[in-house]
């Protein structure tokens, strides 16, 4: 069966009438069209029609099946109902369209890894479950266009993930993202290869010119998200007076987003980790307002900012990274935290969930990304199963 999925932003697929149109006759075509179907109602004595015309009857019915489908989808668009509606419309879109909704959760894999490991599973299905109503995205460098997501069973997470209804897996094309930003002219000048922190810096740059071309929110892979975050325009602090850029929000062509990605070329030095990055979130903010210490769990603001208690997303802080990966007495309740971030970049050895383990990490997977805990128990079942060598 041929599904037509039509798509284009709110408003344009209404045609506006000619200038005959509005001297007398207000109908439009799309009026027109439909009364042409629908206006010949079937005599029960009328002479048969040639072949020529029941072939005619036929097409004027696919097509006016196809003009109701395109205007329910675009119906559904402006009621925010786009994925409640038509879960398959997905596989038809590509990522501009899918941006231009607005209001994209995004996350980037800037390595060529095409299996999403637990951690970001988990990442990306927990903000598709507190963010029912909006897109979320990962963009995937190893990808290209001809990959088929749905069709790859090799790669588990892909179907765990592409199964649910507001979730988008894309190609990440680095040359299609920076145009008509200032960090065009550094991509082309920059030799990957020669770069220490290439993964980490094409991402820092990666999420600027997202954000900057679509707004939305960006976060990284190791982020959980536990409850909706109110605000529009927001960094996150990691401590008092230095922000993250892990987790960041705006509108699009938000000025302080370009004048970052300016200042993300000025002073561009990929050999110091997080220059291109927290560091430069950081210095941007500065020149705004004069920062303070936070008390207590209030957050801060300037220029219309939101600069967002550490307790927002790091109520556990780098340096005691680990105790995600313990056991507790008694679990934190993250009362004033939107989403946690489990410091992937600190965990070098690879510390990972263990079904069974009951570390808070475990916990957090069984409330806030079942999915991807549930895949995790049947592939520990797997692992235990004995295989064809143990069986005498």
């Amino acid at each position: 069966m041929l599904q037509t999925v039509w798509v284009s932003s709110p408003g344009s697929w209404a045609l506006q009438g000619s200038n005959s149109h509005r001297q007398g006759k207000k109908r439009c075509w799309k009026c027109r069209f439909v009364r042409t179907i629908i206006q010949h109602p079937c005599r029960r004595h009328a002479p048969k029609r040639s072949r020529k015309e029941r072939m005619l009857r036929k097409i004027q019915i696919c097509l006016c099946f196809c003009f109701v489908s395109g205007i329910l989808y675009e119906m559904s668009l402006l009621s925010s109902c786009v994925f409640s509606y038509l879960p398959m419309a997905q596989h038809y879109l590509t990522p501009e369209q899918v941006l231009n909704l607005g209001k994209s959760i995004i996350f980037l894999e800037t390595t060529e890894r095409l299996e999403p490991p637990p951690l970001v599973s988990c990442s990306v299905e927990s903000a598709a479950r507190i963010y029912q109503d909006r897109p979320i995205i990962l963009f995937m460098r190893g990808l290209n266009n001809e990959t088929a997501l749905d069709m790859n069973t090799s790669y588990a997470a892909f179907s765990l993930l592409s199964s649910m209804k507001n979730v988008f897996i894309f190609p990440l094309q680095m040359e299609t993202v920076f145009q008509e930003t200032p960090l065009l002219q550094w991509y082309n000048q920059v030799v990957p290869e020669q770069e220490k922190n290439w993964v980490h810096v094409s991402s820092d740059a990666s999420r600027l010119a997202l954000i900057w071309k679509y707004g939305g929110i960006y976060m990284d892979t190791d982020v959980i998200s536990i409850r909706p975050i109110p605000q529009q325009s927001f960094l996150a602090a990691q401590k008092s007076r230095f922000s993250s850029n892990g987790i960041f929000g705006f509108p699009a062509r938000h000025q302080f987003i370009w004048d970052c990605m300016e200042n993300f070329v000025l002073k561009y030095n990929g050999n110091i980790w997080g220059n291109q990055g927290p560091y430069l979130m950081t210095r941007m903010l500065k020149t705004l307002c004069n920062l303070t210490d936070f008390q207590g769990t209030e957050d801060h603001s300037c220029q219309n900012i939101s600069f967002l208690n550490p307790q927002r997303f790091y109520p556990i802080p780098y340096p005691a990274w680990s105790r995600y990966y313990q056991v507790w007495d008694k679990s934190p309740s993250f009362n004033h935290s939107y989403a946690l971030h489990l410091w992937n970049f600190m965990n070098r050895n690879r510390k990972v969930v263990v079904a069974g383990s009951n570390t808070l990490a475990e916990k957090l997977y069984k409330t806030y990304c079942p999915t991807t805990y549930e895949d995790l128990i049947q592939n520990a079942k797997h692992r235990d199963l004995p295989g064809p060598e143990d069986v005498e």
